[in-house]
C-alpha cells in the first residue's frame, strides 16, 4: 500500500517537460491560441490599480461578455479557439496616476480611470462595435490620444524590463510561454556553456540595478570561479527607498521574466539553489511569485533535471520585515540565514563567502529582467542601447510634483528635461520646476542647471548623486530643500541598524541639527558642522547603505546653501513650507471680531475686544494652525 501511495504521488508531480523538444512544442500551441483571440482586454492588476477597484472592473467584464453569450477566457486554450476575446489581469501599466487602467488590443486603445459604469459600455462600443469612447482616452491640450504608445507619457519611453507587464496575463506561464518565455533559458542550457553566458553578460556591459552599477558579468565571473559547492543565487526584491516600486511591478507583473534570468545566472556560476527576498509589504507580489514557481514547478522548468538536461535548480520565497539596511547585501544574506539583517565588513565579497558562507551571486530584480533579452538578443543590441558606459534602460517610480507620477523605463543617457517635462509631463498648475531628488536617501539632488544632464551612472555620480534603485522625487518651488534633507535624514537615522558607530551616531546628530535649523533654532556654524559629520560618515561607516547616508544632506548644501543660510541666519524659510517658521497674522479688513480665534489658541496669543479685529501675539505663537481653521471669514493668514 506504501509503495503504491509512493507511486502515486510520483505521477502527480511528473513533470509536464521531459525534454527541449516537448518546450518547443508547448511553447508553439500556446503561441497559437495567443494569436488566436480576436480581442484581448487587458486590466491593470497591479498594486496601485487593485488599490483603485480593477479587479472588481475585471469581473465585471468577465461577467458581461459572459452575459452576452460572447466566447471569453481568462486563460490561453490548448487549441486556438477562433472569435475569442481574451480577458487578463495584468501587471503593472505605469500609468498609476490615470488608474484603473484598461487596454484593449489589437487597436492598443488605453481607457483611464475606468468605473464599474464604464463597463457596460466598453463591451457595447468597443468590443463588439469596434468604436473608440472618447471621455476614456487621454486628453491633452484638446486632442485626444486613443493609442497607448501615443500618449506623451508612453512616447519616449523604452520598455525591456517592462516590456511585459501591462501586456499579458500576470498569473499565466502559458501567456509567458506564448510570448517567448524561457526561450533565452533553453539556448543557455543546451548551446552555451557557463563560460559562455558569463562572457555575453560581460561583453553587454550590464550593470547592476540595484544602486551601486557594479558589472554583472565580473560579479558572476567571480562566483563561477570558486570551487566551493553548494553555491546559492539570491535576488533581492527588498525595496525600501520611500516611493520607489519598480522591482515590485517587475515581481507582480512578469515574474517569470525574473525567474528566467535567476535561472540563467545559475547556471552561469554552478548554483543550485536560488533564494527570491521579498519584502513582507508585497503581498501581491509575494503571492505571484509563489503561483509562478509552483507553474514552472509543474512544468519541470524548475526542480531536478531540467528538460531532461543534469541542471538542478530550485527557488525559495524569503520574505523580509520591512528593515531598509536588508536592502544591503550581507545584511540581506544574515536575514534569509535567521538572522537580525545586518551588514558585516567586506572582503571576503558575497561571490566568495555569501549565503551560508558559500560563493553567492546577488543582483536585484531589474538586472535579472535582463538578462534573458541579453542571451536571447546579444551583447551588442544590448550595448545598441544608451551610453556605451551605461548601456541598456533604466525603471525609474517618478513621483512628487510632477503631472504624471508612476512607473516609467527609459533608455539610459536620457536627458532629465525628457523625464520630467515630456515622461511626466511637467509641474501641474504651471509650477516651477526646482529639483528632483533621485536615488532615494542613499542619493542626492539634481536642480534646473542638471536639466540636459544625461540620466546613467558616471553622469549622475559627477553631479553629486546616484541612480540607486530609480526612485524619482519632482519638486517645486514650494518645497524646502532643508526640509527635504531632514526627511531623509530622519528616514535613514530610523532604518540606521546602530551597528557601526559612525552611522548609528552621526545620521543621529545630523538630524538633530537639521530639525533645529527647520524649527528657526539653526546656529551659527551649523552648515560646516553637518558637512564636517558628513564627511566622518561617509568614509568610516561600515556599509554602502551608511556611506551614503548624508548624500541628500551634502546635496542640498551644494545647490541651496542660500536656503539653509536663510532659515539659520533669518528665521525664514525662502520655500515658506517650515511651519515653525512661518508667521501668523490677521487680515484686520476681514476680521469681525468674533472671538472664535481667540478660544480655539491653546497658549492665548491671540487678543482683542468684541466686533473689533484682534491681533496674534509672535512671541506666544507656536504656529498650530488651530486658529486658521477655526476662523469663519478665513482672516487668519500666513507671512512665509
Amino acid at each position: 500500500m506504501g509503495n503504491l501511495k509512493l507511486r502515486w504521488q510520483r505521477r502527480l508531480y511528473m513533470p509536464e517537460l521531459k525534454d527541449r523538444e516537448e518546450l518547443q512544442q508547448m511553447r508553439a500551441k500556446y503561441e497559437r491560441s495567443f494569436q488566436a483571440e480576436q480581442k484581448k482586454i487587458i486590466v491593470c492588476a497591479g498594486t496601485g490599480c487593485v488599490s483603485a477597484g480593477s479587479l472588481e472592473i475585471y469581473q465585471r467584464l468577465i461577467n458581461l461578455l459572459e452575459g452576452r453569450n460572447m466566447p471569453c477566457a481568462v486563460e490561453l486554450k490548448n487549441e486556438p479557439e477562433a472569435g475569442l476575446t481574451g480577458i487578463k489581469r495584468s501587471g503593472c501599466h505605469g500609468f498609476c496616476e490615470m488608474g484603473p487602467l484598461v487596454l484593449i488590443e489589437p487597436e492598443g486603445c488605453l481607457y483611464l480611470k475606468v468605473k464599474l459604469e464604464d463597463c457596460e459600455e466598453i463591451i457595447e462600443k468597443t468590443i463588439v462595435k469596434n468604436e473608440i469612447i472618447d471621455r476614456l482616452v487621454y486628453t491633452k491640450d484638446g486632442k485626444l490620444y486613443s493609442k497607448r504608445l501615443d500618449i506623451p507619457f508612453y512616447k519616449k519611453q523604452k520598455r525591456l524590463a517592462l516590456e511585459h507587464c501591462g501586456q499579458i496575463n500576470a498569473l499565466s506561464i502559458k501567456e509567458y510561454l506564448a510570448i517567448g518565455g524561457y526561450r533565452a533559458f533553453e539556448k543557455a542550457l543546451f548551446e552555451m556553456s557557463a563560460d559562455d553566458i558569463v562572457q555575453v553578460i560581460s561583453e553587454s556591459n550590464l550593470r547592476g540595478r540595484g544602486g551601486a552599477g557594479f558589472p554583472t558579468g565580473r560579479k558572476w565571473a567571480e562566483a563561477k570561479r570558486q570551487r566551493a559547492i553548494p553555491k546559492y543565487i539570491i535576488c533581492n526584491g527588498d525595496e525600501g527607498d520611500p516611493g520607489a516600486f519598480m522591482d515590485r511591478s517587475v515581481m507582480e507583473g512578469d515574474p517569470h521574466r525574473m525567474i528566467e534570468g535567476m535561472m540563467i545566472g545559475a547556471l552561469a556560476c554552478g548554483a543550485s539553489e536560488g533564494y527570491i527576498y521579498v519584502r513582507a509589504e508585497y503581498p501581491l507580489a509575494v503571492s505571484r511569485l509563489g503561483i509562478a514557481i509552483e507553474q514552472a514547478k509543474k512544468l519541470g522548468l524548475l526542480g531536478e533535471h531540467i528538460l531532461g538536461s543534469d541542471f538542478n535548480f530550485n527557488l525559495t520565497i524569503s520574505r523580509g520585515a520591512g528593515a531598509f539596511v536588508c536592502g544591503e547585501g550581507s545584511a540581506l544574506i544574515s536575514s534569509i540565514e535567521g538572522k537580525r539583517g545586518m551588514p558585516r565588513v567586506k572582503p571576503p565579497r558575497t561571490a566568495e563567502h555569501g549565503l551560508f558562507n558559500q560563493p553567492t551571486v546577488l543582483n536585484n530584480v531589474e538586472t535579472f529582467a535582463a538578462v534573458p533579452l541579453i542571451i536571447e538578443q546579444g551583447a551588442a543590441w544590448y550595448k545598441s542601447i544608451g551610453p556605451e558606459t551605461s548601456p541598456g534602460t533604466k525603471a525609474f517610480a517618478l513621483t512628487g510634483n510632477i503631472a504624471n507620477t508612476g512607473l516609467i523605463e527609459v533608455p539610459m543617457g536620457i536627458k532629465l528635461r525628457d523625464i520630467v517635462f515630456d515622461v511626466g509631463g511637467g509641474i501641474p498648475g504651471g509650477g516651477e520646476f526646482k529639483a528632483v531628488q533621485v536615488g532615494g536617501p542613499s542619493g542626492g539632488c539634481l536642480t534646473a542647471e542638471h536639466l540636459d544632464l544625461p540620466m546613467d551612472f558616471d553622469s549622475l555620480k559627477k553631479a553629486g548623486a546616484m541612480i540607486g534603485s530609480g526612485g524619482l522625487v519632482v519638486m517645486d518651488e514650494k518645497t524646502c530643500m532643508v526640509e527635504i534633507a531632514r526627511y531623509f535624514m530622519n528616514f535613514t537615522q530610523n532604518e540606521s541598524c546602530g551597528k557601526c558607530i559612525p552611522c548609528r551616531e552621526g545620521t543621529k546628530l545630523m538630524l538633530g541639527i537639521l530639525e533645529r535649523i527647520v524649527a528657526g533654532e539653526g546656529r551659527a556654524g551649523d552648515i560646516e558642522r553637518l558637512l564636517e559629520l558628513a564627511d566622518t560618515i561617509s568614509s568610516t561607516a561600515l556599509c554602502g547603505l551608511g556611506k551614503t547616508a548624508p548624500s541628500p544632506v551634502i546635496s542640498t548644501i551644494r545647490y541651496f546653501r542660500a536656503e539653509y543660510e536663510a532659515h539659520i541666519n533669518e528665521k525664514h524659510c525662502p520655500a515658506g513650507a517650515c511651519q515653525k517658521l512661518k508667521k501668523l497674522f490677521v487680515d484686520d479688513q476681514l476680521c469681525i471680531g468674533c472671538t472664535k480665534c481667540v478660544k480655539a489658541c491653546p497658549v492665548g496669543a491671540i487678543s482683542g475686544e468684541k466686533k473689533v479685529a484682534h491681533t496674534i501675539d509672535s512671541a506666544k505663537c507656536i504656529k498650530c494652525g488651530a486658529c486658521v481653521g477655526g476662523c469663519p471669514k478665513k482672516a487668519i493668514k500666513t507671512a512665509a
